[in-house]
C-alpha cells in the first residue's frame, strides 16, 4: 500500500511581519494534530516539555501538537517527526532572512514522505509603506507564495492597501492576497491549497543583510526608562523581540520598524534579541543604554 504523504505548509516572510503570531493563531483554531518546525522556538514552546531527538528537539504543545527545532539536516528532521509523532499536518516556519525557494526545491526533490501543500508569505503592510524599497530576500519570499497574508492592514489607509497590493501583484501574479489583522485568517484559506507549481533549482547566493545580538539579565527594569530606550532604537534596530522583566511582572516584547508592544507572559528573566543591518558595531552602546534602566537585582 502506498504511504499517504503528510501535507506540509511553508510559512515565510520578513522579520517581524507576524509569522509567530500566525503560528499561535493556527494552534488556537486548527483542530488537527500539527507539527511545527522552526529554527528556534523560544516564543512558542514556553513551559512545554522538551523531548530531545536525534535530528530535532520537540516540545509538546498539548492536543497532540508539537513544536520542533532543527538539530540535524532538514530531511532527517522531517522524517523523524513523521515517524515519532505522525502529525496530520507539518508547518515549517523559516527565519525572516531565509529565501524559501531553496527549501521548496529541497521538499520537492528530497522528501517523498510529504506533499508540499503551499507557501504562505506574511507581509507587514505598515512596514511596506514606511520602507517602500523591497529587498532581494523579501522579493523571493513574495514570489514563492501561494498565499500572501497582508498583515497589520489596520495600520494603513484603504488607498495605501491598494497601492501595496499592486506592488505585491507586480512580483507575484498568482498568489491570493488576504489583508489581515494580527494574522487572523480562516484555516481553510491557509491549508488545502494543493500547490501545483514546480520550484526550479535556485541560482542565487544568499547575502546576509542582517546582524543580531542577544542580551539576558536577572535585573528588574524601569518601565518608563525602557519605553524611552525602545523609542530611541530608531534606525539602528529593525527588529527586537524577547522578554523583559519590570517590577510587576515579565512581558513578551515585540518591536518592528519603530513600533512595539508588550504582552504579559510567563517567563523567568529578561532575554532580548536585537536584529538590524550593520548592528554589531553599535552593540556595546545599545546594551549600555539598556542597562541604565536597571532598578534592582
Amino acid at each position: 500500500m502506498m504511504q499517504v504523504r503528510t501535507p506540509l505548509t511553508v510559512i515565510t516572510g520578513p522579520l517581524g511581519s507576524g509569522k509567530t503570531t500566525l503560528l499561535r493563531h493556527i494552534l488556537d483554531i486548527f483542530p488537527q494534530k500539527i507539527a511545527i518546525l522552526i529554527n528556534e522556538f523560544g516564543e512558542i514552546a514556553i513551559d512545554s516539555k522538551i523531548v530531545q531527538g536525534k535530528n530535532v528537539e520537540m516540545a509538546d504543545l498539548g492536543g497532540g501538537c508539537v513544536c520542533c527545532s532543527l538539530l540535524g539536516e532538514f530531511e532527517a528532521a522531517v522524517n523523524e517527526i513523521i515517524d515519532s509523532v505522525a502529525p496530520d499536518y507539518i508547518i515549517v516556519e523559516t527565519t525572516g532572512v531565509a529565501e524559501p525557494d531553496a527549501l521548496v526545491f529541497d521538499i520537492q526533490e528530497s522528501l517523498p514522505t510529504v506533499r508540499l501543500d503551499g507557501v504562505v508569505t506574511v507581509m507587514d503592510a505598515d512596514s511596506i509603506i514606511k520602507y517602500p524599497s523591497i529587498g532581494h530576500t523579501t522579493r523571493i519570499q513574495i514570489a514563492a507564495a501561494d498565499t500572501i497574508l497582508l498583515n497589520k492592514a489596520d495600520l494603513v489607509s484603504e488607498s495605501e492597501l491598494e497601492q501595496i497590493e499592486a506592488k505585491l501583484r507586480s512580483i507575484n501574479e498568482i498568489a491570493t492576497i488576504l489583508p489581515t489583522i494580527r494574522c487572523k485568517v480562516d484555516s481553510d484559506l491557509l491549508f488545502g491549497i494543493g500547490r501545483e507549481r514546480v520550484q526550479p533549482l535556485p541560482h542565487h547566493v544568499h547575502q546576509p543583510e542582517f546582524e543580531s545580538f542577544s542580551y539576558t539579565s536577572s535585573a528588574n527594569f524601569n518601565r518608563d526608562c525602557f519605553d524611552d530606550f525602545v523609542a530611541s532604537l530608531g534606525t539602528d534596530v529593525y527588529r527586537a523581540k524577547g522578554f523583559i522583566r519590570f517590577e510587576d511582572r515579565i512581558y513578551l516584547f515585540n518591536f518592528v520598524a519603530g513600533r512595539w508592544e508588550l504582552e504579559p507572559f510567563e517567563q523567568d528573566a529578561t532575554e532580548l534579541v536585537f536584529i538590524g543591518k550593520q548592528l554589531l558595531p553599535k552593540r556595546a552602546e545599545i546594551i549600555e543604554r539598556l542597562k541604565l534602566c536597571h532598578t534592582s537585582f
